[in-house]
């Protein structure tokens, strides 16, 4: 029995007898406009390469047609319940989903009309277009909106931890090694971008937005300052230093809640993928648009880049990714040790001529990977947004991880409040004059004991004011050492 499994994991889908029971997609968006200026549009290019992305995933889960169909899927009416699409609030990402369901449930055409009563036969408007709605999820990482206008998403995963972890790349030995091999090379490239990068921001601890800025005018600007420094040999330089800069931002094997986001996508790709064999659920295919940084940080924990070092470079846009969960039993309702995982990733437009490709995780050496090998493997590295877990490998313990920490939270409540009911500010001042009149009658007290009285004193000459002491240069020159 388990050679036999060992062969018909080996077996090609298209000999195997597979039944495609679901599917997670995680894609990136279309083209955009450039992060430097805001605020960040989708493009007309952008829309079409995720709409084409669409399209290939329809002739691969939808249509009647397809060998890898999703069982029981609603090929031409999508069925809402079958479905869920969710994207950031942010107008790229959202925008890009949208294409994305038109390629893959495009106008129904005469199959969305409708014969009334009176005999007078209704046709949808715009050809039978399809009104899926897209969920938006603010929470890529746990709590805040992955705009795709922000230069640097980890900012915004609302982890500490993450955000310190990824700010400790900037004191690596890396990181200074590059920023100043590569300070020549930004400068030389000056005269491109020195109107929206000057001197000082031209340096690799900006290589990612000089190097989205350049990306983005290579292909929307007809004419570009100085394009002549803009060699083949330098542009593939450019992309080399972003893709080392992002990697070290959202990934670190000593420190992995630096791939936060990562983590929060295993998790949901796991209990998604669960509700897909269950069999009070109707969901069959799940949807979700993110930023590049989010598969950086899960190729990273899922050791990928060992397969191969392009997991290790920002993806292309409209890149996805995709969670494929199959069965080769005929039972309706298979065990669990009867279905298996398959991922699969296309860089850039998942089309026939750059078709999404199998590749093996965690280190594994086949592709299909039994589903409770899967799970066993995506838990390692898998945080549940917002839950006690994640809100204590974050170091987070306000907003929704407040509950988990009954006695910091009252004790932050009790330290806004002083007394009875007095804010911070009266505590303060009340505070305040109390302390005054205490050294007050302090100084009273002593100068009555002492028989002390005040006395006026001259007014200093400015000559006597700051005198170098002898045998001294300056005031750095003391005899304790001290260090800027």
């Amino acid at each position: 029995m388990h050679t036999k499994a060992l062969l018909l994991a080996s077996i090609p889908a298209a000999t195997a007898a597979e039944t495609i029971l679901g599917a997670y997609i995680f894609s990136r968006h279309g083209d955009r406009t450039t992060k430097a200026y805001s605020p960040t549009k989708l493009t007309a290019l952008g829309a079409e390469q995720v709409y084409l992305s669409g399209s290939w995933y329809r002739s691969r889960y939808i249509d009647e047609k397809s060998s890898t169909r999703i069982n029981g899927i609603s090929s031409d009416l999508a069925d809402l319940t079958e479905l869920a699409v969710t994207a950031p609030a942010d107008n790229v990402l959202q925008g890009s989903a949208g294409f994305f369901l038109q390629g893959l449930y495009p106008p129904a055409g005469s199959v969305n009309s409708q014969k009334l009563a009176n005999g007078t036969t209704i046709e949808a408007p715009l050809s039978g277009y399809q009104y899926i709605p897209v969920n938006s999820a603010t929470v890529t990482s746990r709590g805040s909106n992955q705009a795709e206008s922000s230069a640097w998403l980890q900012g915004n995963s609302g982890c500490p931890a993450a955000v310190n972890s990824s700010q400790a790349y900037y004191q690596s030995k890396e990181y200074f090694e590059l920023l100043g091999s590569t300070k020549e090379f930004y400068q030389s490239l000056l005269p491109v971008y020195e109107s929206t990068f000057p001197s000082e921001s031209a340096t690799f601890k900006n290589a990612y937005s000089i190097f989205d800025y350049i990306h983005v005018s290579t292909i929307h600007n007809t004419s570009i300052p100085s394009s002549n420094l803009l060699t083949p040999s330098n542009l593939q330089t450019l992309s080399d230093l972003a893709n080392i800069h992002e990697f070290g931002l959202g990934y670190n094997a000593s420190s992995p809640i630096r791939a936060v986001a990562g983590s929060v996508l295993a998790s949901h790709i796991v209990s998604t993928l669960n509700s897909s064999i269950s069999s009070s659920s109707s969901q069959k295919l799940n949807i979700q648009f993110g930023p590049y940084g989010t598969f950086g940080s899960f190729f990273g924990l899922s050791q990928l880049p060992a397969v191969s070092s392009d997991f290790t470079a920002i993806v292309d846009y409209a890149s996805s990714m995709t969670f494929e969960l199959f069965t080769t039993s005929s039972s309706s309702s298979p065990s669990e040790n009867e279905v298996f995982v398959r991922f699969l990733f296309a860089n850039g437009t998942a089309s026939d001529s750059n078709p999404a490709k199998v590749y093996p995780l965690f280190g594994q050496d086949k592709t299909e990977l039994p589903w409770t090998t899967f799970v066993s493997e995506m838990n390692k590295i898998a945080l549940e947004g917002g839950s006690k877990e994640w809100c204590n490998a974050c170091g987070e313990k306000t907003g929704q991880c407040a509950d988990y920490y009954p006695a910091e939270s009252a004790g932050v409540a009790a330290a806004a409040k002083s007394g009875n009911g007095m804010s911070n500010a009266v505590a303060g001042v009340i505070g305040a004059m109390v302390t005054l009149g205490v050294v007050l009658g302090l100084q009273a007290l002593i100068l009555g004991v002492g028989g002390l009285r005040l006395t006026k004193r001259r007014k200093q000459d400015p000559s006597e004011v700051f005198q170098v002491p002898a045998g001294k240069t300056s005031f750095s020159d003391t005899s304790s050492t001290q260090k800027a």
